[in-house]
């Protein structure tokens, strides 16, 4: 067996594609996954399964959530050994300064980390990092001058549909739930 996160994209924002975590663990359940954890109302579900195939996985969860909530979610599966890996290769200036966010952006395959970037451009050193490890995207950016950064307007951009956003405690709570 291996631990899986699943990172349902787009669900509990602004009241809409509205998902009840208790229904959505036992959703999971229903799909034959096991240990089964929900975090948090965004659509993060810690689990275990033999099933190997992050593709598989990633098709039977879309089609459930399809079946019993009625919305097509854009569902991405990485491993937690791979999310382990990708925080333990986090760059230095990453989560280590409190005036200033720190997100974790998991890119959705087939895109890849360096479309991704490409796409939305090359970050402005005066105001944001960014660096990635496997399709995992570390960025970080100052509160006071956050609205300056080119990744802040990810959202107006068509790689924004490539991936979803989790905050650096989100990813790393994650990761200790999984018990890595």
């Amino acid at each position: 067996m291996q631990k899986y996160i699943a990172l349902l994209r787009g669900i509990n924002v602004g009241g809409k594609n509205k998902i009840s975590m208790p229904e959505l663990k036992k959703m999971f359940e229903a799909c034959g996954y096991e240990d089964v954890i929900t975090y948090i109302n965004s659509g993060n579900v810690i689990f275990s399964s033999k099933q190997e195939d992050k593709e598989e996985i990633k098709k039977i969860c879309e089609s459930a959530i399809a079946s019993q909530f009625s919305l097509n979610i854009i569902v991405t599966i990485i491993s937690a050994k791979d999310l382990s890996a990708a925080l333990c290769n986090a760059p230095a200036w990453w989560d280590h300064d409190e005036q200033s966010k720190h997100n974790t952006i998991f890119v959705i395959p087939p895109a890849t980390a360096e479309e991704i970037i490409h796409e939305v451009g090359i970050a402005k050193e005066e105001y944001e990092q960014v660096s990635y490890y496997g399709q995992v995207i570390f960025w970080s950016a100052p509160i006071k001058t956050f609205s300056k950064t080119r990744w802040s307007k990810i959202v107006g951009k068509s790689a924004y549909n490539s991936v979803t956003i989790r905050n650096a405690n989100t990813a790393k709570k994650l990761l200790q739930l999984s018990g890595m």
